[in-house]
């Protein structure tokens, strides 16, 4: 098991768990787009995995909200689920901003780097797109979070639809788990860089499952309507 989730990263994660190109980033407009978003690119949450068999010296380190040691996954997924980026490996005690600030992911947006996207809402021109994301994360231009306590139905229009488009990465959550029970199920490896590998080869071998049945010619709410069934 520890070898072929080695071999599954080793061989496949440069094409599976690479940022966006700029073939992907057109069709994430487009579709960003039509959902009424112009200049989305993806949603970005963090996920708990429970780790059984954390070791005794690290339990209280490890030990989240729930009280039991868990392994954070910071993702980014798109609108048919695709998980682009995958950060794991930080203890449970931290929040969605400490993870944040160490992944690849934080290092990027702090200096400007995002997938190439160009855009234009009333006269004015964008060069950079964003992630959709919740409350607690950094109120960035690049990070576009729903709005406390909405007034008026310009603002809670607004609301409805940035939640909507938010879970994305929460459904590809519960897709990534529906099909892999070891990673439903708190984690019984003792090593770190061991439940790593399986974390990503898991997201590896779901990115293979969503590029062989993606169909580009589907109508949106049919290729959104098919992922919420599968969830």
């Amino acid at each position: 098991m520890q070898h072929f989730c080695r071999a599954i990263v080793e061989v496949f994660a440069e094409q599976y768990l690479r940022s966006p190109t700029a073939n992907d980033v057109a069709r994430l407009l487009y579709i960003g787009k039509q959902r009424g978003f112009l200049g989305i690119l993806e949603s970005l949450d963090c996920m708990h995995w429970r780790w059984k068999n954390c070791p005794t010296a690290w339990a209280r380190q490890y030990a989240g909200r729930s009280g039991s040691p868990t392994i954070i996954l910071e993702a980014v997924a798109d609108y048919d689920l695709w998980i682009c980026h995958a950060y794991f490996g930080m203890s449970g005690t931290n929040n969605d901003i400490n993870v944040l600030e160490f992944s690849s992911l934080f290092f990027n947006l702090a200096q400007g780097i995002t997938p190439p996207a160009h855009y234009t809402i009333g006269s004015k021109e964008y060069d950079t797109g964003y992630y959709l994301a919740d409350s607690i994360y950094p109120k960035w231009s690049t990070i576009v979070q729903t709005i406390h306590d909405p007034r008026g139905p310009k603002k809670q229009y607004f609301a409805m639809k940035q939640e909507s488009c938010g879970k994305d990465v929460e459904r590809a959550f519960g897709v990534l788990q529906s099909r892999y029970a070891i990673v439903a199920s708190p984690a019984r490896g003792w090593k770190k860089n061991y439940l790593n590998d399986i974390m990503k080869a898991c997201i590896i071998m779901h990115n293979m499952i969503i590029e062989d049945e993606r169909d580009l010619s589907a109508p949106i709410e049919k290729m959104l309507g098919k992922h919420r069934l599968q969830w």
